[in-house]
């Protein structure tokens, strides 16, 4: 694919022969702000990658100033790097702390605002440092001897909660000790790999002193227990919390492994005493259990007499709608205040008089904030093509939080909870790259599906859209299956550069979606044949009634549930689409059931293992794989992978790739060793942008580029 003629800079690099910080010599160079210049106004996968991508934020105690990170990325060096950012509450006086080579994460206020802590490798490993709020004083403060990858101080400052991997398992060094250079590993469990990692370790939770000046000696909560807190894979220090007085710790943890861990996911919310080192399983103290599902994310609120998590209330079921429990912590008493939003809580904070709390949820594809009380009364705050992702306190009058849409990349703002709801902008961290774009118009799009219902979908039109032009149009297949087709920004799959490239796209939210109540929700589970692929028919063909659409030029793409869409769409199209690319997606479901590690995942969606003759649901299901209908392929298909993807292996697109070949379809395969799930380095996404289009081109354009 030819890209646009353009040059880029980082804004802020230091020479590549190396610099000197803290005493440190490192051959890195520093990767800042990259400046891009777009000449004819076309995203491209070098301007998605040019672009800064904010993290966590943290105010200061008075509320005045906001701490954050920004994640830079270059595609020369295949590196990324993350700085720490300081700015006014209102956007004022923002200015970066950190110039390290190294990164520096997870900034927190410190100190009554006068200092700021962090975690940075510049030491040799990840510590705990120290900054004054001008970038100056840097210090050290920690010298654990393994990385800390999250941490909390007590109310008081007196104590940190920290997290750190421990060893798990045995390994073959450990039963041969002559033998510390074998590679092999021997399993007798389940749960040996997850997700991009064999496991090895898992992290748990340490609490040690902390004078003002140094930390002291950890202590490990959990020592002796095979069990990780926070939970793998995306756990981090959010999954624990400090109680109000200091003395006690909340923390996640499903206390299984083996293969008990691979086909559960009831964890549960632990109270920790300190002093006396008792613990408390808060969800198991009901005469009727209602937490067998994921609970995770505690907060205390702000008078110290409640406490929150969110909690699912089924077990195996990860994507069961995510409540918001509330239990006094005098009386055990537990209450659910968001029962009336049918769709589930991805973010909340409590608000400072501990009555009403503030949560983010997908309702019709965006994503909200909203607010509830005790009683459960649920108000949406928010409105617009948006997707509001995170919320905390600025101020008793504001939120703090992150946005983004279909069309623009996360920025920060403030909401007024006075005037109106009022949303203010307060970063601009990419305008200087959207400022040359032209963008693709989005807008909703309701379709009658088979049964008769409304479905939503997001069509985005190409740049400089003309209505008496025809269009190859693409259908977009979501993945999860259950995660929601809102106003969502990839670095990957992204929509608009699809318009920027000519494209029409169309993104259905088909059943097995959130945001459109319980019953949409759950049509999908053990029916991946069912109405989920009719919707997604119904999609491309109402809109391929459209004078703009053309017909003879329609594709189909996808990732993870969406690539097994592509592969099951491939022997159902009745020859609508003339191009099909699937990326990580299960081709052979019953070689999936065996070879998959988060086995909740195949026994809620499938129904159960193959094996299982007598069950209905597993018969559908599992005569619905995708390589059962191979023999009606008939339209070029490009099979992507990741080898380091522990969850659906590469086996899976390469052998959807073989049965392509040997059936005479026309097929690629792009297989990225040392890429998971996702493509996370700078050069794999370029390589990665430039073959899906270079195959869409191929087959849906008449004067393809690079053919």
């Amino acid at each position: 694919m030819k890209t646009s003629l353009m040059t880029m800079t980082a804004a802020v690099m230091l020479a590549a022969s190396g610099q000197t910080y803290a005493g440190v010599q490192t051959d890195k160079p520093f990767i800042g702000k990259q400046e891009i210049t777009i000449k004819d106004g076309r995203l491209t996968p070098e301007a998605l990658w040019a672009m800064g991508r904010i993290g966590s934020t943290n105010v200061s105690p008075d509320g005045k100033r906001i701490v954050y990170t920004v994640s830079y990325y270059s595609v020369k060096e295949n590196a990324s790097h993350t700085v720490i950012y300081v700015m006014n509450a209102d956007g004022t006086g923002n200015t970066m702390l950190t110039t390290s080579a190294t990164s520096e994460n997870s900034p927190t206020w410190i100190k009554n605002g006068t200092k700021i802590a962090f975690l940075t490798s510049e030491s040799g490993s990840s510590q705990l440092w120290e900054m004054n709020p001008d970038g100056s004083g840097r210090k050290q403060l920690s010298a654990h001897p393994s990385d800390i990858e999250g941490f909390q101080f007590s109310p008081d400052e007196n104590k940190i909660l920290f997290i750190a991997q421990v060893k798990y398992g045995e390994r073959t060094s450990d039963l041969y000790p002559d033998l510390d250079k074998a590679s092999g590993r021997v399993i007798d469990d389940l749960m040996y790999k997850h997700w991009d990692e064999w496991v090895e370790t898992i992290p748990h939770p340490f609490i040690a002193s902390f004078d003002g000046n140094q930390v002291g000696d950890a202590t490990d909560i959990l020592a002796g227990e095979p069990y990780e807190s926070p939970m793998k894979p995306f756990g981090g220090i959010e999954q624990l919390a400090w109680s109000n007085d200091g003395k006690q710790i909340a923390y996640t943890c499903r206390k299984k492994n083996g293969k008990e861990y691979a086909v559960s996911t009831d964890s549960d919310i632990y109270l920790y005493d300190i002093n006396t080192k008792q613990t408390r399983n808060l969800c198991k103290e009901d005469a009727i259990d209602k937490n067998l599902g994921y609970d995770t994310n505690p907060q205390f609120s702000p008078d110290g007499k409640h406490i929150a998590w969110q909690s699912m209330e089924r077990d195996g079921y990860e994507s069961d709608r995510n409540r918001l429990c509330v239990m006094n912590l005098d009386s055990g008493e537990k209450i659910y205040v968001t029962e009336t939003f049918q769709s589930g809580v991805d973010s909340y904070c409590w608000a400072p008089d501990s009555e009403t709390l503030y949560f983010t949820g997908v309702w019709h594809a965006t994503s909200m904030i909203h607010s509830t009380n005790l009683k459960g009364e649920v108000k949406q705050l928010t409105e617009g093509m948006y997707d509001y992702t995170s919320v905390s306190m600025l101020n008793d009058k504001q939120l703090l939080t992150m946005r983004h849409s279909l069309s623009e990349a996360d920025e920060l703002f403030t909401v007024d909870l006075k005037e109106k709801h009022k949303v203010t902008r307060i970063t601009t961290e990419n305008d200087h790259i959207f400022g040359q774009l032209k963008k693709g118009k989005v807008e909703p799009r309701w379709t009658k599906t088979v049964d008769g219902k409304d479905m939503l979908s997001w069509v985005v039109y190409p740049t400089d859209f003309d209505p008496s032009k025809k269009y190859p149009t693409l259908l977009f297949c979501e993945g999860g299956p259950q995660s929601p087709v809102s106003q969502f920004w990839s670095y990957r799959w992204n929509l608009q550069i699809m318009a920027a490239n000519g494209y029409i796209v169309i993104a259905p939210n088909r059943r097995g979606l959130p945001g459109f109540g319980m019953e949409w929700l759950e049509e999908i589970s053990t029916n991946y044949g069912g109405h989920c692929m009719d919707d997604y028919l119904s999609a491309i063909d109402d809109i391929a009634q459209e004078p703009y659409v053309d017909k003879e030029r329609l594709g189909c793409v996808g990732a993870s549930f969406g690539g097994y869409s592509v592969y099951w769409l491939a022997g159902h199209h009745n020859k609508r689409f003339k191009a099909f690319i699937a990326h990580d997606g299960f081709f052979n479901m019953e070689q999936q059931y065996l070879e998959t590690e988060e086995l909740w995942f195949t026994n809620w969606d499938l129904g159960g293992p193959y094996w299982d003759k007598q069950n209905p649901a597993v018969q559908r299901s599992y005569a619905n794989s995708p390589h059962l209908f191979v023999d009606k392929w008939d339209t070029p298909i490009l099979c992507i992978h990741g080898e380091k993807d522990y969850r659906i292996l590469a086996s899976q697109g390469m052998a959807a790739f073989n049965a392509a070949k040997l059936r005479g379809v026309p097929a690629e395969l792009l297989i990225f060793p040392d890429e998971n799930h996702w493509v996370l380095k700078p050069q794999n996404g370029v390589l990665w942008q430039r073959i899906f289009f270079r195959w869409l081109d191929k087959w849906l354009k008449n004067n393809p580029r690079n053919k």
